[in-house]
């Protein structure tokens, strides 16, 4: 089993990114378990605006490749104005270029995988950002374990970051084993009892 984890930061490798201080903590767990992750940075690859699926002249089609060869599917993002990163954006509508393509099964072609969303920033936007990334992950055919969305919000305006001042925030902590176990359930049932092709196959 495999996990991947899509920081949207907008910080180019190798700047620290708080967001991946904080998705590192939910690979911790999944080492624990024997499960192998990744962190891609999306803001290190080439990834144009397109929701054409056959576009092909950037690095989209390596990701692509990753996420499909992982069972959980992680995407992180810091807050702007209250929103999620262009970047998360950006994934999300690449994701999206291919949600009419189906798998061996005749389903849409992210069933059977699931997915979650680990957000910091230092304003509001937390709750806004997860229900934003969940439902459009949802919608496209992930499935989405409950209490899969972890984030870190600091004080309004600047101040001190996640890592500086959020590690030990224990709601944050707790959410983040509460997401990472429940991704872990949910993927391992998903790989012994996959999705039935019932009532569900593209037609």
């Amino acid at each position: 089993m495999k996990a991947l984890f899509i920081n949207c930061t907008l910080k180019r490798s190798p700047e620290e990114s708080n967001t991946e201080v904080l998705i590192n903590k939910s690979r911790e767990i999944l080492k624990k378990e024997g499960i192998s992750s990744e962190i891609v940075r999306a803001v290190d690859l080439t990834i144009e605006h397109s929701v054409d699926p056959k576009f092909k002249k950037d690095d989209w089609p390596l990701l692509l490749r990753k996420i499909m060869g992982s069972q959980i599917v992680v995407i992180g993002s810091p807050i702007w104005l209250g929103e999620k990163s262009s970047v998360a954006t950006k994934v999300i509508e690449r994701l999206y270029a291919h949600s009419a393509e189906t798998n061996e099964a005749g389903q849409y072609l992210y069933y059977n995988k699931v997915a979650g969303v680990m957000v910091t920033g230092n304003e509001d936007g937390g709750k806004n950002v997860c229900r934003d990334i969940l439902y459009g992950l949802s919608h496209i055919g992930f499935t989405i374990p409950p209490q899969v969305d972890v984030y870190w919000v600091g004080d309004a305006g600047p101040g001190p970051s996640y890592k500086e001042a959020g590690q030990n925030n224990e709601f944050t902590k707790r959410n983040t084993r509460i997401m990472t176990w429940n991704l872990i359930h949910f993927a391992r049932h998903l790989e012994e009892m996959p999705i039935p092709a019932k009532g569900n196959v593209v037609q």
